[in-house]
């Protein structure tokens, strides 16, 4: 098994873009009705919270990527996803979705929570688990949430936006599954004790906590505001197509274990959601946010402005 990581990194420098590159200006917003720009709001809103959901993961795997090829690799990964928060907010921005001041609307409660239990043991979660983790969230919450944007919206510079946003999750995606392979091909014991040691129990039962819960709320929200269910379905079955494709990522146990998990979200007949996704998404939402504190230093650096990167 054999993947070029250094020809992607030099790939992924060649492919940058900046917001700075839209005209922002252009005719179609327009087609932002009122009626459209109600709906789309709260959507558009917790889209840009989720890239920092996926920009804080890349920036923990950085830290324990395998090889610096990899390390560059997520390096660039974290601050594109944190361009695709800023991008999205723009196009709020655009479409009078924003107030005068700019100001990003607080993230849900699930979204929150994601963010803060990723700070807390992003750096200490096993290479495995959150190596698998992200390429679930960006193949399932990424696909299916754009996918249903572009459908819904028919202002081109929209359009044109995601579609340098689908190209760098493209290779997102593409790297993700790789690093699966490199780490899924070594020494099997190595691969469980990795897996077993690093899972304390309060760490374990934080995750249940917070991305169950977060996952079933935007899988029933997206599917409530009209995106019909197969396109969800097609979105996380991605995940297990891709993976199934490789030699080595089957050995990978967080796999297995992810890979069944998104069976289960997107079966809505299953036990799993009245047994434990549905209460989590109602235990969560009592939640007071105010126990969470502020948002984390980093998000002051989400703006709408079309700066260069």
């Amino acid at each position: 098994m054999t993947y070029d990581f250094d020809a992607m990194l030099q790939t992924i420098k060649d492919k940058q873009w900046s917001l700075a590159d839209i005209d922002w200006d252009a005719p179609g917003a327009e087609t932002m009705t009122d009626e459209l720009r109600a709906k789309m709001q709260p959507f558009m809103a917790d889209l840009v919270w989720i890239e920092h959901v996926g920009a804080r993961g890349f920036a923990s795997l950085a830290t324990m990527a395998p090889t610096p090829a990899i390390k560059e690799i997520y390096e660039y990964f974290h601050a594109e996803e944190q361009k695709h928060a800023n991008a999205e907010l723009a196009l709020m921005k655009r479409w009078g979705m924003l107030d005068d001041s700019g100001t990003i609307p607080e993230p849900n409660i699930n979204v929150k929570m994601a963010i803060k239990t990723l700070d807390t043991f992003g750096d200490s979660l096993p290479l495995t688990g959150l190596a698998t983790l992200i390429p679930l969230l960006e193949c399932a919450l990424d696909g299916a949430l754009v996918k249903f944007l572009l459908d819904e919206v028919s202002d081109p510079v929209c359009h044109e936006v995601f579609r340098h946003i689908n190209s760098d999750e493209a290779r997102h995606i593409t790297v993700d599954f790789q690093v699966l392979e490199l780490i899924g091909a070594g020494p099997l014991h190595k691969l469980l004790i990795e897996s077993a040691s690093n899972l304390k129990p309060q760490v374990v039962l934080g995750l249940i906590v917070v991305f169950v819960p977060l996952i079933n709320k935007m899988r029933d929200n997206i599917i409530a505001m009209g995106l019909p269910e197969q396109k969800l379905y097609n979105a996380v079955k991605r995940f297990n197509t891709i993976g199934s494709r490789g030699e080595y990522t089957s050995r990978i146990p967080a796999y297995h274990v992810l890979r069944s998990q998104a069976g289960m979200v997107i079966n809505r007949a299953h036990p799993y959601h009245r047994l434990l996704a549905d209460p989590l998404v109602k235990v969560t939402s009592f939640v007071p946010a105010r126990l969470l504190g502020r948002p984390q230093a980093w998000v002051d650096e989400i703006t709408h402005e079309p700066v260069a990167s």
